[in-house]
């Protein structure tokens, strides 16, 4: 018996209807069986077969039959049709990083709003490093942790840039627009992979006048995730090879505190190398502990800290004016 199978690489087509015909003597034409398409499909789109050869019984011709399949009309979102619409957003990521110039990026919780006592600590460090290192900050440009390093950002007078992405953990769940933030400061990825790019590329140190972090806050699954790719990224030697980046990882209250014994438990079981991890970021538990090893990575002197304090101090006079 042979057949014919339409072949879709949509990975979204689904509730597709099969029939296939019986066979027929040799005397009977050899007619395409075709699909009835259901009514909660709105699009049809039909494919190229791609033939199966059989061995055949003695006096029974080939049938074919075809498929057709279809869309359901409950995606809202543009599918993705080829690895070129994740380049082109990557492209973009780039852009806006050229644009507003590297910096520190800050991974955290988007469910700890304003009342929590963690988003208060991470505003106020975001704005002592944005003075520090006088430089752009990045986030996922959401809520939470992220709003709050946004607006330290701002109180110090630097650059703010953001990759958001289309739903959030969170208050922002239905919104891809942030709502202060000029829309040419940020942009709203479609794909995580692209976002990620973007959240990496912002530290990575061209020249030694880069002043470049990565400020890990409380957070969970998704900031884990960013945490452990840029962890292994680092253990690579994929960021930091040649001009090093410092890891900053914010153990406000102990947030962290199991987790680092865990990561000694691997050290015991032998998955990670004796100190391994430790030479990988910087455990501080308060923001001056942060700021503080920021300035001796970087050799940042006191006199240079008066003077950002200085611009600081001048940029608010002038904005007030």
């Amino acid at each position: 018996m042979g057949f014919s199978v339409a072949r879709s690489l949509d990975s979204h087509l689904n509730n597709i209807m099969v029939r296939r015909t019986r066979r027929l003597p040799a005397s009977s034409t050899n007619e395409p069986t075709r699909i009835t398409r259901p009514s909660s499909f709105s699009t049809t789109h039909t494919f190229r077969s791609v033939g199966f050869k059989h061995s055949q019984k003695q006096n029974h011709k080939p049938i074919q039959t075809t498929v057709f399949a279809s869309k359901q009309d409950l995606i809202d979102f543009h599918d993705r049709k080829s690895p070129n619409e994740v380049r082109e957003e990557i492209k973009r990521c780039y852009e806006l990083i050229n644009r507003l110039g590297r910096g520190v990026v800050y991974l955290g919780s988007s469910r700890m709003g304003p009342g929590h006592s963690h988003y208060v600590q991470a505003q106020e460090l975001s704005k002592e490093i944005s003075n520090l290192l006088d430089c752009t900050s990045w986030s996922g440009a959401g809520p939470g942790l992220m709003d709050a390093v946004t607006q330290g950002a701002l109180q110090a007078g630097k650059p703010v840039g953001g990759f958001k992405i289309g739903k959030e953990a969170g208050e922002w769940t239905a919104s891809n627009y942030h709502p202060y933030l000029p829309s040419e400061n940020y942009l709203t990825c479609r794909f995580f992979s692209a976002r990620k790019h973007g959240l990496v590329d912002v530290v990575v140190r061209n020249n030694p006048l880069d002043k470049t972090a990565v400020v890990a806050l409380p957070g969970g699954i998704g900031t884990l995730d960013e945490v452990f790719e840029i962890m292994a990224l680092i253990q690579l030697e994929r960021i930091g090879s040649e001009l090093p980046v410092p890891f900053i990882l914010m153990n406000y209250d102990s947030f962290y505190s199991k987790l680092l014994d865990f990561l000694d438990v691997c050290e015991e079981w032998g998955t990670v190398s004796k100190g391994e991890v430790s030479s990988l970021w910087k455990v501080c538990n308060s923001n001056s502990e942060a700021l503080t090893y920021l300035a001796e990575f970087y050799g940042i002197s006191s006199s240079d800290k008066s003077n950002n304090l200085t611009k600081l101090h001048s940029t608010h006079e002038s904005s007030s004016t």
